[in-house]
């Protein structure tokens, strides 16, 4: 991806170069032409936008859930836990029909903000569930010592509970930005306009012209989308492990 990513098209097109190494200077043509001739910035700027927003719907919602199911007496809890988890689960090609109605009655169509509705149903029961066995490996003492010191049930939450769940708390920021990043079809089949697009779905549909593809451009905007999240990847990976297997295994 890199390579082809800084080759000119004269050598990525020559049958003869070898295609793993650089046979003529690199060049950053396709980068210039990604930002002179297309919309890529904004479309890097409508999937920060859709990974914000849903990084957040997901976070205010799922924490609270995942809590109050993992201090749920009796096997309620686990089994609620369970039966979200499965929604996860159901197909999408399942959703089309009804979420394009909702859609359509709140008048969202060919807008980004269709997904800012739409992921959020399928980050938030994986996440709960996730987040679910991360509290439960919590000691609830912890938290009873709070509310013997004067704090509430909320208190405890907030000032226990939470800060004891960074981990778990990053790593689903980190699955639900790297998930609305990649996804593709709810893209595709709820967004047409250009400057609507996130960058999956700009890259594919105008880099692809019939059967012209333009590999040059498409690496070089792969390239620069997947830069910043191996980053993170990279910077939190030990908080990140610690989570989805503390979240996996209870």
């Amino acid at each position: 991806m890199v390579i082809t990513a800084f080759k000119p098209n004269s050598d990525l097109y020559n049958l003869g170069n070898n295609p793993f190494w650089f046979n003529q200077r690199p060049t950053l043509d396709h980068v210039i032409y990604l930002f002179d001739q297309t919309l890529f910035a904004r479309w890097l700027l409508n999937s920060l936008i859709i990974g914000l927003c849903v990084v957040i719907i997901t976070v205010i919602t799922a924490v609270p859930a995942g809590y109050a199911m993992a201090r749920m007496t009796s096997r309620k809890g686990e089994a609620l836990g369970i039966a979200i988890f499965l929604t996860y689960l159901v197909p999408p090609t399942l959703l089309f029909l009804p979420l394009s109605r909702i859609i359509a009655e709140l008048g969202l169509q060919n807008s980004m903000w269709s997904l800012v509705l739409v992921y959020p149903t399928f980050t938030i029961p994986f996440c709960s569930w996730l987040l679910m066995g991360f509290f439960k490996a919590l000691p609830i003492e912890i938290e009873e010592a709070a509310i013997v010191d004067g704090c509430s049930l909320f208190g405890a939450f907030i000032k226990m509970a939470v800060p004891l769940s960074v981990p778990a708390i990053l790593t689903v920021v980190i699955f639900t930005f790297t998930l609305t990043l990649q996804e593709f079809v709810y893209a595709l089949t709820f967004i047409s306009s250009s400057d609507q697009k996130p960058i999956t779905l700009g890259v594919s549909t105008d880099l692809i012209r019939g059967d012209v593809f333009f590999w040059g451009e498409i690496m070089a905007g792969a390239l620069i989308a997947a830069a910043p999240v191996a980053i993170a990847y990279n910077l939190f990976l030990d908080r990140f492990i610690s989570g989805i297997t503390g979240g996996a295994v209870k």
